[in-house]
């Protein structure tokens, strides 16, 4: 049978090849990082041959000007795809729509045929485009440019942009290229500077729209709510036009993301030629015992996997010294640091003058490293790169000749994203190039797992939905001031903003509290200034940067609410290869974090070089108090709950383990609690049904506790989530329930959507978690079925056993 293959260059842009590339061909990539494993261990657990396809070209469409279609022709591009096509062709109809192809569909062209022909069209019309990094933002506008359009005025407006450059922006650009955190900071709160932009406005491009997912997403739902609002009060109605990877149902969540009640077009079918590949799924071999602490890492004494890292690194440096153009994306920023540092130290033993053509690259570099990274990327300098998913988004990298996955990236969207950064588009004429190489490499990890032994979930064809709920209070409650800070509220135009109930809900308690004034003629701001600053679009919230004791320069930054887990006294903190101890760490509610190096709001980490022998993790303890029910469903001895809970989490100390996972010591901390109001989903049985069934009460907290971590780990298959964006609890006596229960919640306030669609989909995600269980061969648990790295309780009282036991009584039950 034939797959589909989900992946993406931009058509119209070329790529360099890069300094080594003719001898990328005389070798073939899986056999570079086949050899350095031993015959008798076979990590390959399936191999997907996607073949080359030739593109299916049409004419262009009527209304795209000459000196477009000039332009581009001598880019190379004689006609445009089929589904380019399409989409041009709805909206210049008019028509809202969402292009879902793959990675190397040349979406980019089906944006931009009916943007620039509007503005060549009319000299007055504008347009807005917007993406999710300021790396796609520049790489696009760079093409753009590149055309050589007279009259078009692109620009770019970001929070690099100098503040002489951003008055031009708003006085000349026709074509303004953002991201929505700076359309919901500089655009919208100051509009009235930008009348020019939004009375003409014709289109607005979201590129890359599957990334608005969780609480992202739902910030930006928001915000684009309040563009459509604000360009309605200057006399425009923009046409939304969405680019998308292969995502469930495109159109709906389209239509959610931009607020339109309307259907939004989908175009699906993808003509675009693409390059064959080679898809491996790679399941690490189990360390030998000489390898290990003989605890397992996790004090356990269950059988462990090589890491991910580990593996991608091995594999990075193979294929950097046979000059293979590889990228590997690391789930980390640590991780991703960590492995171009091994790669590095590989190369200088074997090949010392490629040691220095391998890097990190990852989100909390400073602009000016970010920028010389991808220079360095994009022209060949770099001949290996271990990148969190910043890349998988950025800049236009297409075209390299491997990409490594060390790890389930959070969606199959985005495995599929990362996939299609490897593949040549030039290495025939009709456009299908060379063969190239991903390969999957599994975690010690649930879902990994059950991934790399479940093919049909990756190339099966299904895809998760975008995720996302505009109208979490937490969320629509800031946007809703900051509309009414824009211009007054009224209330026809509240249905812009979801249910009606809802709404009206949330503005009675911004008028309670208030930050709103209600009158008849609508909702005005009651405080001076506008409240933008004080909505963080992506979740992370306050910052808290990260500064070297000795000489007070800024390595980055980390969110506030991830610092005291990853950057507590005592932790080990990696940038750019090198190592540090963290000294101190001051959160934003302390006033020493104010004073210790002028950061404002923020708070403060200090940090000085070190290169330790060990690691650290973080050891917590939690609570989870059920503070209502929005829904639930009954059934003999079980019954399934999903509403409101508020969860309790304190890091109480962390472990120091040798690099091979040998237990040093444990550190206690007084770490300040965290508590966050949110959204879960919940089981309970009885006990009776559990003890029927051969579950002695003594074994009910470790059977509750390993299929809590199965569970977890299985539902970013279901939910379009990251593991990291969920947490979990689970009690043989839970005080609110009086009953065994495990609990798995969203890990943002107010919630996400992802335990609400774990409560929709409770039959599949609890079916799937029992099978990868029981699949697994280890004897009582393991890192790959119910063993996790993060858990604050050190993985006791595990029982796996029991947790299928458990599984299978709430799956009788529920049918």
């Amino acid at each position: 049978m034939t797959r589909l293959c989900r992946c993406r260059v931009a058509q119209w842009v070329s790529v360099t090849a890069g300094l080594d590339a003719p001898a990328t061909t005389a070798r073939d990539p899986l056999a570079v990082i086949r050899r350095a494993v031993p015959a008798w261990e076979n990590p390959i657990t399936h191999v997907e041959e996607l073949p080359a396809r030739a593109g299916s070209a049409v004419p262009w469409p009527g209304f795209v000007p000459d000196e477009l279609r000039d332009a581009l022709r001598r880019k190379g591009i004689e006609r445009p795809w089929r589904h380019q096509a399409q989409v041009a062709q709805l909206a210049a109809a008019g028509t809202d729509v969402v292009v879902a192809t793959g990675t190397a569909s040349g979406k980019s062209l089906a944006f931009l045929l009916p943007t620039l022909s509007a503005l060549l069209d009319d000299p007055r019309a504008t347009a807005l485009y917007l993406s999710p990094t300021k790396a796609l933002t520049a790489d696009q506008l760079g093409a753009v440019e590149s055309l050589g359009l007279p009259g078009v005025r692109p620009a770019g407006y970001d929070g690099d942009t100098p503040i002489d450059e951003r008055d031009w922006v708003r006085e000349h650009a026709r074509f303004v290229l953002t991201n929505p955190d700076m359309l919901h900071r500089g655009v919208l709160p100051q509009h009235h500077r930008w009348t020019r932009l939004l009375r003409r406005l014709r289109y607005v491009v979201v590129d890359e729209c599957h990334a608005y997912r969780g609480v992202f997403g739902s910030h930006v739902a928001l915000v684009l709510r309040r563009l459509r609002r604000l360009a309605r009060r200057y006399g425009a109605d923009p046409v939304f036009v969405l680019a998308s990877a292969t995502v469930s149902d495109p159109g709906p969540a389209a239509a959610r993301l931009i607020g339109n009640p309307d259907p939004v077009a989908a175009v699906v079918d993808d003509a675009a030629p693409r390059a064959g590949r080679r898809f491996v799924l790679w399941e690490p071999p189990l360390l030998r015992e000489s390898e290990t602490s003989g605890d397992g890492g996790f004090g356990s004494g269950a059988p462990v996997r090589r890491s991910a890292p580990a593996e991608a690194a091995r594999m990075l440096a193979d294929l950097v010294s046979a000059r293979v153009r590889t990228l590997a994306f690391v789930r980390s920023r640590q991780g991703a640091e960590q492995v171009a540092l091994t790669a590095q130290h590989a190369l200088e033993r074997t090949d010392p003058e490629l040691a220095g053509r391998v890097a990190a690259y990852r989100g909390g570099y400073l602009p000016e490293d970010r920028r010389a990274l991808e220079r360095a990327l994009d022209s060949g300098e770099l001949l290996g790169v271990a990148s969190t998913n910043a890349l998988e988004l950025g800049i236009d990298i297409a075209g390299l000749d491997a990409a490594l996955l060390a790890g389930f990236p959070g969606t199959l969207a985005s495995i599929w994203q990362q996939a299609g950064r490897a593949g040549r588009a030039t290495g025939s004429s009709d456009g299908t190039g060379n063969e190239a190489l991903v390969v999957f490499v599994a975690r010690d990890d649930p879902l990994d797992t059950y991934l790399v032994h479940h093919p049909d979930a990756v190339f099966g064809g299904s895809v998760e939905a975008a995720v996302i709920d505009p109208e979490n209070p937490h969320v629509l409650g800031p946007h809703l001031r900051c509309a009414a800070a824009e211009l007054r509220l009224t209330n026809d135009e509240l249905a812009l903003f979801g249910a009606s109930e809802r709404v009206h809900s949330v503005l009675a308690e911004l008028v309670r509290g208030k930050q709103l004034r209600s009158r008849p003629q609508g909702w005005y701001h009651t405080e001076p200034g506008h409240p933008a600053a004080e909505v963080e679009l992506r979740g992370t919230g306050t910052q808290v940067a990260i500064v070297e004791s000795d000489t007070g320069r800024v390595l980055g930054t980390v969110g506030a609410s991830r610092a005291p887990g990853s950057m507590h006294p005592g932790a080990v903190h990696l940038h750019q290869g090198r190592s540090y101890l963290v000294d101190e760490l001051h959160l934003p509610a302390d006033p020493a974090a104010d004073g210790a190096a002028g950061m404002g709001a923020g708070g403060i980490a200090l940090v000085h070089a070190e290169d330790p022998d060990w690691t650290t993790s973080p050891q917590t303890i939690s609570s989870v108090q059920i503070t209502g029910t929005t829904r639930s469903q009954h059934f003999p001895g079980v019954t399934v709950s999903f509403g409101p809970v508020l969860a309790t989490e304190q890091v109480v100390g962390y472990q120091r383990r040798r690099k091979r996972g040998e237990l040093l010591d444990v550190v206690e901390l007084d770490m300040p609690e965290q508590q966050l109001s949110t959204m879960a989903v919940w089981y309970t049985l009885d006990d009776n049904l559990l003890l029927r069934n051969g579950l002695p009460e003594e074994a009910f907290a470790g059977a509750l506790h390993a299929a809590e971590h199965a569970a977890i780990g299985l539902l970013p298959l279901f939910a379009g989530c990251d593991r990291s964006d969920i947490g979990g609890l689970s009690s043989n006596l839970h005080p609110d329930t009086g009953l065994p229960t495990v609990i798995v919640y969203d890990g943002h306030p107010g919630g996400a959507g992802f335990a609400e669609r774990g409560f929709g989909v409770i039959s599949q995600w609890l079916a799937a978690t029992k099978d990868a269980i029981a699949a697994c061969g280890c004897r009582s648990g393991c890192p790959s079925c119910v063993q996790s790295p993060k858990c604050g309780n050190g993985n006791h009282p595990l029982f796996k056993d029991g947790a299928v036991v458990v599984l299978n009584q709430v799956l009788a039950a529920i049918g």
